[in-house]
């Protein structure tokens, strides 16, 4: 197999430059805490029922080192040996092409990373041939089990999210305890098993931090659930009774606003519109004495999310799409006492993008060897 390039800076370097944050000691304090409380709950987890499902051997192995956690972090940072992750699944919903390509590239990134939980993917049950070419793709080499439903839609003038709600169907996935539900316009830098063995509650999400404090809502681009037949219901019905303007993100708020577990931020959801934006990274920061760092916050993320109206996403190539990214990009930082230019935030928000667009085409356009056969 092709040898994907990778992106600059490594991810040794990037390593290597972090810089000890002024709040370490807390932060080491807070971790102990964490640890101890934490621990026992998954002792109290561990007991509950399994579903009828077979487990997933994977690899336990990363290319990519962990991130020291920030005061903050709810991230189970444990043992995982008692746990049985045939009882919870990563979840991707499909509802044409280009989206299935990005959730084949997010099962390999799971496969590659070690995930130790399922994977499942929801995707229309009428999908084309070549498509199903990616389907079998992501059974036979990312051991992905395959749901083929009937695409949930709503009428609507904005065709971009209308089929968005599709992803509404992880609250019906109960042959699971928990699925964590990632969208895949995104990139997932580090494994984040850790969050199955959080304690229960019917939703978790991390803040929609870009929009604070302003608007003060959940993001739905990371859901972690509890399926139950109770909880599909009361989305369903909102999703029945919502407005035309209402998708999923507005109906997750309407239901758990004020009662989802909240997951920070940071690590588990960053915007790459933080790299270029200078209101987003004192929001992304969440304080008032940390200096952006786009090297430091790059190696702390383990998901980040392409979000940078008005550039495209990274699959649409054309040439107007690139004069836009030349012209969003961050600015590098003028260097003081005779230092060069710093670009490190440049090099790495293009990086994202070049990335990005080299892994699709590795991993969904290169030559295919299910061509002849049947799912």
């Amino acid at each position: 197999m092709a040898q994907i390039p990778k992106m600059q800076p490594s991810f040794y370097e990037v390593i290597q430059s972090r810089r000890l944050r002024p709040g370490a000691l807390f932060a080491f304090v807070f971790l102990v805490i964490l640890y101890t409380t934490v621990h026992h709950q998954d002792n109290i987890i561990s007991a509950g029922g399994v579903p009828p499902t077979t487990p997933t051997t994977t690899t336990t192995t990363t290319d990519r080192p962990i991130a020291s956690p920030l005061p903050g972090d709810v991230s189970v940072q444990h043992h995982h040996d008692g746990a049985d992750w045939s009882r919870f699944a990563y979840i991707q919903y499909v509802t044409n092409a280009h989206y299935l390509c990005n959730a084949v590239m997010m099962f390999e990134s799971l496969h590659r990373l070690g995930s130790k939980a399922d994977r499942v993917m929801l995707h229309p049950s009428d999908m084309s041939a070549d498509d199903n070419q990616l389907l079998r793709k992501a059974r036979d080499e990312y051991r992905v089990k395959l749901v083929p439903i009937i695409v949930h839609s709503k009428p609507t003038a904005d065709t971009t999210w209308a089929e968005s709600f599709t992803k509404l169907l992880a609250f019906n996935q109960t042959d699971y305890d928990r699925v964590l539900h990632l969208d895949s316009d995104a990139v997932l830098l580090q494994p984040m098993d850790e969050l199955f063995l959080l304690p229960p509650c019917p939703v978790a999400m991390p803040r929609a931090y870009w929009l604070y404090p302003d608007v003060q809502i959940l993001s739905s681009q990371l859901m972690l659930v509890q399926p139950s037949a109770a909880e599909f219901q009361r989305v369903m019905d909102r999703t029945s009774a919502g407005g035309a303007d209402d998708y999923d993100m507005e109906i997750v708020n309407y239901l758990y606003k004020d009662s989802a577990m909240v997951l920070p931020h940071r690590p588990y959801d960053l915007l790459t519109r933080t790299f270029w934006e200078e209101k987003t990274r004192a929001k992304y920061l969440g304080n008032d004495w940390e200096e952006w760092d786009p090297v430091a916050a790059y190696n702390e993320a383990k998901f980040l999310h392409f979000s940078d109206w008005p550039v495209p996403k990274p699959w649409i190539q054309t040439a107007a799409a690139d004069r836009t990214r030349e012209e969003t990009q961050p600015a590098c930082v003028e260097g003081v006492n005779g230092k060069p230019e710093n670009c490190a935030g440049r090099d790495l928000w293009n990086g994202f993008y070049e990335e990005f667009r080299t892994r699709r085409q590795h991993i969904c356009e290169s030559g295919n060897k299910y061509h002849s056969r049947s799912i």
